[in-house]
């Protein structure tokens, strides 16, 4: 990016900075027990992030839903987080986010492989579109950020990074020195063990909705990295390392600092 072009992003994202007050950042933050343990420096850098979040996808309101400024901060926070050192770019070719009040119920015709096609009317708490919007419920927006593995932002967002190398499938675009085989032998492994849990009806360490498919295993399990990652950990080190690998962030270190000092070698 030439120096003109810094210029004028950081101009724009000053514009947007001006319609958020302090108060406004303070209640976005408490809201999100998740983003406990920045530093000021890197805590700085995702505020930045969801500015130009916001400067790039607008909000849409649905259904008369109604969202303050702090409520748009804490979506675009949580949005920012996943790629805090990917860089916003990884959203390009979206451009909105449309938020309902609660679950909505899209209507739309579905092929199987059989060839019967049925309408699918399922209420849904988040969704993201190849090339189109994310749509997300407020209820379960409210609802997320509470490290306690459910965050419906980071899960469809997820979804959108997964899209960048073409239909979700549970593999996003690996950075050099990643390894395919090895994330797909770690990821497979851990989600075949997952479905053989849910199949024989045993209580899961993580969401059982995270075998539907492996783009939700993906989603799912990301979610547990940044909003529960100790919980992650104990259930699948190997993905939770792979996540690490791909996001370039160790939010265990980061929320749980006695979780890691206890069990150094899981690091």
């Amino acid at each position: 990016m030439g120096a003109l072009s810094r210029w004028w992003r950081t101009r724009r994202i000053e514009r947007v900075s001006r319609m958020f007050s302090t108060h406004d950042w303070t209640a976005a933050w408490e809201a999100l027990p998740l983003l406990a343990g920045f530093s000021p420096e890197t805590a700085a850098r995702l505020e930045t992030l969801a500015l130009e979040f916001l400067r790039t996808k607008r909000i849409e309101c649905a259904q008369g839903v109604e969202l303050g400024a702090a409520d748009r901060l804490r979506i675009a926070l949580q949005a920012a987080l996943p790629v805090l050192e990917l860089g916003i770019e990884w959203y390009r070719g979206w451009y909105a986010v449309i938020v309902y009040p609660e679950e909505f119920v899209p209507e739309r015709e579905v092929m199987g492989d059989d060839g019967v096609v049925w309408i699918e009317q399922e209420a849904k708490s988040g969704e993201s579109w190849e090339q189109g919007p994310v749509i997300l419920s407020w209820a379960d927006v409210a609802a997320g950020g509470d490290s306690e593995g459910y965050n419906v932002v980071i899960h469809e967002l997820a979804h959108k990074l997964d899209m960048r190398a073409g239909a979700p499938n549970g593999c996003p675009p690996l950075h050099p020195g990643m390894s395919s085989s090895d994330w797909q032998r770690d990821l497979a492994a851990a989600y075949a063990d997952l479905c053989a849990r849910v199949d024989a009806d045993e209580e899961t360490a993580i969401d059982p909705y995270a075998s539907e498919s492996p783009a939700e295993f993906f989603a799912v399990t990301s979610e547990y990295f940044f909003d529960s990652p100790a919980l992650l950990m104990e259930a699948y080190p190997a993905v939770y390392a792979q996540l690490r690998a791909f996001y370039g962030q160790h939010p265990l270190a980061r929320l749980s600092p006695a979780w890691t000092q206890a069990r150094p070698d899981h690091t």
